[in-house]
């Protein structure tokens, strides 16, 4: 089992190494074990390039939609950042990883989920990042203003009050549609300009909350959009 679970890690990472070559991002995520945060009976599939659950209608992401979020951020490694939608963590545990002098808030509204981020990111020994609970502000704007933004949720628009908690330089990556399909969306300012660009195709769960989808929506969706 040993020797397959590593064999399926170094295949995954060199599709990643193939996508991005030998960047910052890619040794963040060697660094980090994906394994650590998912459920143990699903630890054999931790290195598959593919979503998995994490219980609650929630996922760990692809590894390869978590390598192309992470590079769009463009960090330099002493910035602010804030995650919204920590899940179990390893999203969270890679920004740590690649911020030996920053730190990142990571927001996540499902109680269970802020105590297993926790103490997933307690036993990788990452301690620059702070997971809280989401209020009814979207973000958390009272521990701000970031350097970047990183969402792990669908929205039907870019939220203007996260573009709010952005320092002038930031930039914000989310995924911006419908319940079915988003795109990923990069927002950069400069000065009082904010620009643009669209990345890739996505589906995440949906954000929720002012300025996003309501609980309703959410109630809407069949568990089987809720997992991808």
């Amino acid at each position: 089992m040993a020797d397959s679970h590593e064999t399926a890690r170094s295949r995954l990472f060199a599709q990643l190494g193939s996508v991005m070559g030998d960047s910052p991002v890619l040794h963040a995520m060697r660094a980090i074990r994906r394994e650590l945060f998912v459920a143990p009976e699903l630890r054999h599939r931790a290195y598959e390039n593919g979503p998995l659950t994490i219980g609650h209608g929630q996922t760990i992401s692809q590894p390869t939609m978590v390598a192309r979020m992470t590079l769009a951020l463009m960090l330099r490694g002493d910035e602010r950042v804030l995650e919204i939608g920590a899940g179990s963590g390893y999203q969270a545990a890679i920004l740590g990883e690649l911020l030996p002098f920053g730190n990142v808030v990571a927001v996540e509204r499902v109680p269970d989920l802020v105590r297993f981020a926790r103490g997933n990111l307690a036993a990788c020994g990452i301690d620059n990042v702070e997971v809280v609970a989401a209020s009814e502000a979207l973000g958390a704007p009272d521990r701000g203003p970031y350097d970047a933004i990183l969402v792990s949720a669908g929205a039907p628009a870019v939220p203007d009050s996260l573009v709010a908690q952005l320092k002038p330089d930031g930039r914000l990556v989310i995924p911006v549609g419908d319940r079915h399909k988003q795109t990923l969306t990069l927002v950069r300012l400069a000065g009082d300009r904010r620009m643009t660009r669209q990345l890739t195709e996505c589906r995440f769960v949906p954000l929720l909350g002012r300025e996003a989808w309501s609980e309703d929506f959410w109630d809407s969706i069949p568990a089987q959009i809720r997992r991808t």
